[in-house]
C-alpha cells in the first residue's frame, strides 16, 4: 500500500490517453485494451489536487511517417527523431481524441501537445526534443503548484509513459505508476519498461486500490 503526502502536493498525470492508440484506429499505433484505462486515470485524479494531461500532436507530413518503402520502427535520419511510426495522432482525426470519458484538454490544469514539428517525434511530456533541452513546461508547473508526488498512467506503458516517468523522476518528483491506467504494446517491452522505471526509483502499484489518500 502506498500512502501519498497531503493531497495539495499530489498531482495526477494522464498521458497521451488517446484513441490514436487504442484497437478503434487499427491502422494508426493500436495499443490492445487501450480504451479501458479512462476508470483508473480518473480514480488516481480523484487522489489528487492538480490534473495534467498529453497528446500526441503530429503532422501528417512527419519525417518519421511510415511508408511501404520505409516501414515502421526502420531508422530515420534526424536530430529530433529516431525510427518510423505508422501515422498518428493528426489533429482533427479521431485518432487525435482524447478516449471517452476524460475531461476535456482545456478542463486540465495543464496540457501538453507534443510532436507537433514535423522533424521532431518526442516520446516523453516532459520536453519536445529527444535530448531533454527543450521544456514543455509541465515540470516548471508542478514546481510552482509544490507538486511533490505524480501519479501517472495512459498508453503506451512501454514508450510514452516510460520515458515521461524516467524525465519525471529525473527531475526530483516521486512518481507512483498506476498500472490499472496504463496499457502497453508488447508484454516484452512492457516488463522491460516496469523495470527501468522501478530501478530508476519509481513506485508501482496494479490500480488505485494499493494508494492510500494522504492527510486532506
Amino acid at each position: 500500500m502506498v500512502t501519498l503526502p497531503h493531497i495539495s502536493r499530489v498531482a495526477s498525470f494522464d498521458i497521451d490517453a488517446q484513441y490514436t492508440f487504442t484497437p478503434v484506429c487499427p491502422d494508426e499505433l493500436p495499443v490492445p485494451e487501450g480504451t479501458t484505462i479512462v476508470e483508473e486515470l480518473n480514480c488516481q485524479a480523484a487522489l489528487a489536487s492538480v490534473r495534467v494531461g498529453s497528446k500526441d500532436a503530429h503532422s501528417p507530413c512527419a519525417i518519421w511517417v511510415a511508408t511501404e518503402e520505409h516501414p515502421q520502427f526502420s531508422a530515420v535520419a534526424g536530430e529530433h527523431v529516431d525510427i518510423r511510426w505508422n501515422q498518428h495522432a493528426v489533429p482533427g482525426t479521431r485518432g487525435f481524441e482524447l478516449i471517452a470519458g476524460l475531461p476535456h484538454p482545456a478542463d486540465y490544469d495543464y496540457f501538453v501537445w507534443k510532436g507537433v514539428e514535423p522533424d521532431m517525434h518526442p516520446y516523453g511530456a516532459c520536453y519536445h526534443d529527444l535530448a531533454g533541452k527543450l521544456t514543455t513546461g509541465v515540470i516548471e508547473f508542478l514546481r510552482s503548484r509544490q507538486i511533490t508526488t505524480v501519479l501517472v498512467g495512459g498508453l503506451a506503458t512501454d514508450y510514452c509513459v516510460r520515458t515521461t516517468v524516467l524525465q519525471l523522476l529525473a527531475a526530483g518528483f516521486q512518481v507512483v505508476v498506476n498500472l490499472g491506467a496504463c496499457r502497453g504494446i508488447a508484454a516484452q517491452t512492457v516488463e522491460a519498461a516496469i523495470d527501468e522505471m522501478e530501478r530508476c526509483g519509481a513506485i508501482i502499484v496494479s490500480g488505485t486500490a494499493q494508494i492510500r489518500q494522504g492527510p486532506q
